[in-house]
């Protein structure tokens, strides 16, 4: 009874194309098995190796970007007046104004600490007079020195009506200043 049925079987149009569908099944059988077992395996493993190389990757970002703070950090440290060199720049500021020909009637100063060790944020204010010409140029010539000088408030207070059209502002100027004991502890973390 068998026979016969594969006997009939074989006389049907498509009977040549049995055996290599049994390959085929075979074939996609072997592939189903190296898929779970060899394939997967070798994916969990490259998914595991790409998650610890963006990690690694994120790490070396995050230490490229603190090293480039760092230097920076060393290079804003070293531009910063000591105490000892506040005087100078008060002077400095001054020598600049009387080349600007603005007038600092009363300059004056005083320091507050900061959040960083062995800083101070240094403050001058008062009023200063000149010609707009002279006034633009002499804070052109601030905000462009070497030093780090901040204009952080500038207000009018009051405006002549003369021919020369001098204009008097209240101004308040900052700077930080570093102690002497700070300067070796940024410079040694910075080598």
């Amino acid at each position: 009874m068998v026979k016969d049925r594969l006997l009939l079987l074989w006389q049907h149009p498509f009977a040549p194309l049995l055996p290599w569908a049994g390959i085929a099944l075979g074939l996609l059988f072997m592939l189903l098995l190296v898929q779970n077992f060899g394939v997967k395996d070798t994916q969990v493993s490259r998914e595991r190796l790409e998650s610890e190389w963006a990690a690694t990757r994120q790490k070396l970002m995050y230490h490229r970007e603190a090293r480039k703070a760092k230097q920076n950090l060393s290079r804003v440290w070293a531009m910063l007046p000591t105490e000892r060199d506040f005087t100078p720049l008060v002077q400095r500021i001054s020598d600049e104004a009387k080349l600007d020909r603005v007038t600092l009637p009363a300059l004056s100063y005083k320091t507050e600490p900061t959040l960083v060790t062995n800083t101070k944020k240094s403050l001058l204010h008062g009023p200063i007079t000149g010609r707009y010409e002279d006034l633009r140029r002499f804070i052109y010539g601030l905000e462009t020195a070497e030093e780090l000088v901040f204009i952080e408030d500038l207000e009018l207070t009051q405006s002549r009506g003369t021919q020369d059209a001098l204009l008097t502002f209240n101004v308040r100027m900052a700077t930080y200043i570093r102690g002497d004991a700070g300067e070796s502890s940024v410079s040694g973390a910075a080598r």
